[in-house]
C-alpha cells in the first residue's frame, strides 16, 4: 500500500517539494523504491539499509567528538552523545563496533570550572524556540547590570561555557560566561531569525578581528 507523500513529509518534518527531490534522488541511485508524485511510495519488502561505513580517522573523529561531549557538555547532552554512540554502534559492522569498545583516542581528565547559578538547557531551549532571556550579570571587574539577550549559540570552552548572544543594553553581539549570570528569565520571541543574527555576529568577528 503506497504511503502518501505528504504523511511521509509530516513524519519526517520536511516540505512536499524537499520530499519529492529526495525521493527522486533515492530513485535514481538505485534504491528499491516504488511510486511517484501524487500516487505515494513503496519500499520493497526485504530492502534494508547497509551498515553504517566509516573510514578509521572517520569513526576516531566522531568518537573523539561524542567522549569530548560526554565529559564537558552539561548532563542532557551528554546522555545524548551515550545515546548516539550506542546507535551508532549497533549499526556499525564487526571491526567498527570493536573500535567504538577500544577506542584508540580519548579526551582528557577533566578541568574544573566555575558553577554557574542558571542552566545550560534553559539557553538552548531559548536558542531554539526563538527567544529573549533577560539576565542578571557580574563582570569580570564585579560590577552588576541587567540586560535582555538574543541568544544565537552556545560555546564549551575548556574551562569556561559562554552565551553568544545580542545585547540590548550594548547594541552588540556579546559573550557572556555562563558563571557569571546570576539569573536568567525567558521572555518574548525574538523578533529577528536566527539564520540571520548567525550572519550578523559572524560579520562582526571578521570586522573586530580585522581591527586588531
Amino acid at each position: 500500500m503506497p504511503v502518501a507523500a505528504a504523511v511521509l513529509a509530516e513524519e519526517l518534518g520536511v516540505s512536499l517539494r524537499t520530499l519529492y527531490r529526495d525521493m527522486a534522488a533515492l530513485i535514481a541511485r538505485g534504491a528499491p523504491i516504488r511510486g511517484e508524485p501524487g500516487v505515494g511510495y513503496v519500499l520493497e519488502a526485504g530492502h534494508f539499509l547497509p551498515p553504517l561505513s566509516f573510514s578509521e580517522d572517520e569513526l576516531d573523529a566522531i568518537l573523539l567528538g561524542l567522549g569530548w561531549v560526554e565529559k564537558r557538555a552539561d548532563g542532557v547532552l551528554g546522555r545524548a552523545a551515550e545515546d548516539a554512540r550506542a546507535k551508532i554502534a549497533a549499526v556499525l559492522p564487526k571491526r567498527g563496533r570493536d573500535a567504538v569498545d577500544t577506542p584508540a583516542v580519548f579526551v582528557g581528565p577533566d578541568t574544573p570550572g566555575p558553577t554557574a547559578a542558571v542552566s545550560v538547557g534553559q539557553f538552548r531551549q531559548a536558542i531554539r524556540s526563538g527567544r529573549k532571556v533577560r539576565i542578571t550579570y557580574v563582570d569580570a571587574q564585579g560590577l552588576g547590570s541587567e540586560r535582555i539577550l538574543w541568544p544565537i549559540g552556545l560555546a564549551f570552552m575548556e574551562d569556561v561555557r559562554l552565551v553568544v548572544a545580542w545585547c540590548e543594553l550594548r547594541g552588540a553581539f556579546r559573550h557572556f560566561r555562563l558563571d557569571r549570570i546570576l539569573s536568567a528569565q525567558t521572555e518574548d520571541l525574538v523578533p529577528e531569525r536566527r539564520v540571520v543574527l548567525l550572519r550578523r555576529w559572524r560579520e562582526q568577528q571578521r570586522t573586530e578581528t580585522a581591527a586588531c
